[in-house]
């Protein structure tokens, strides 16, 4: 058996510090498996980024990303720019994982590590906006700031119940915003809107029908609007959202494009994979079969 160089990039606070109690039957599992591995422990904002890149370019012949979808967010940010992209093994030990549950890999450790031992690997779109990349979402309005605005001590002390906590408070503020959109496929559209997601999977913030249609290798972003409603109205759109309904809704936009330009005169952040992205104006792209991902071959895992 021929032996694998890895660099596993984790997130020492994610999942509620589980990664910290988990990490010698990980690296012993992986080294049983005929996975060399060495790691490295995420300090602050960004150091994922850097270590991904490090990783690629002293040549492992994998990067394994244990953490939620913020860590995530980091390592496919140092690898896509590169010319040569070792394959990415996801460990999803986080607060939030929405990739791994649309891809089907597993949350329970031990099945997640014997997927990259088993070394089958899918070939997956990225997007891009502007000169970030994501691997599963993209969006804006005020409810898709609240990944981002809580706290990272909370998140390890009750976990989910930390995003839904904050969700409650700023529901009560829920304002629309003026957005402009321009692609391809619908020209150019004007409107008031409450959110606009683009999302490269079906998986979103807990919602595994969110966008039904989307799949992460067709080389398309499956672009939702929310039009302007009131609390009422959004809530029974939520409701409709967690069946996979929603699409039809008159205040809902749906739409697929390879590429798409959104600006505003108003304010608007951007979350990229649960994590700040800038602001508006943006170009969005996708592209197509640029990261391999070690997935199951017969497709029958899931995250639960």
């Amino acid at each position: 058996m021929s032996i694998k160089r890895a660099r596993l990039i984790y997130n020492p606070t994610s999942g509620r510090e589980e990664i910290k109690r988990r990490l010698p039957d990980i690296l012993q599992r992986l080294e049983r498996g005929g996975i060399e591995t060495s790691c490295h422990a995420t300090e602050s904002e960004g150091d994922a980024t850097i270590a991904a890149s490090e990783a690629a370019d002293r040549g492992f012949d994998m990067i394994i990303a244990a953490g939620g979808d913020g860590t995530l967010y980091e390592v496919i940010n140092g690898l896509a720019t590169k010319e040569s992209r070792p394959p990415l093994g996801i460990l999803p030990l986080g607060t939030t994982n929405d990739f791994a549950r649309g891809l089907g890999i597993p949350k329970q450790w031990e099945s997640a590590c014997d997927l990259i031992i088993q070394q089958f690997k899918r070939p997956i779109d990225l997007g891009k906006a502007n000169e970030r990349y994501f691997i599963n979402i993209a969006g804006g309005g005020s409810l898709t700031e609240l990944t981002y605005e809580v706290p990272s001590k909370l998140k390890t002390m009750i976990g989910q119940l930390a995003y839904y906590m904050k969700g409650l408070e700023k529901m009560t503020r829920l304002r629309p915003t003026e957005l402009i959109l321009q692609a391809d496929e619908i020209g150019e559209m004007h409107e008031e809107i409450m959110l606009f997601l683009i999302c490269n999977s079906n998986s979103v913030g807990g919602f595994e029908k969110l966008a039904p249609d989307a799949t992460i290798d067709d080389g398309l972003l499956d672009v939702i609007v929310l039009k302007k409603c009131n609390l009422g109205e959004f809530i029974r759109i939520a409701s409709l959202a967690l069946r996979g309904e929603h699409l039809h809704d008159p205040h809902v936009v749906h739409f697929q494009t390879r590429a798409l330009q959104v600006t505003t005169p108003d304010y608007i952040q951007l979350n990229l994979d649960g994590e700040y992205g800038g602001t508006l104006p943006c170009t969005f792209n996708i592209l197509p079969s640029h990261l391999e991902i070690f997935v199951d071959e017969e497709g029958n895992t899931t995250y639960k």
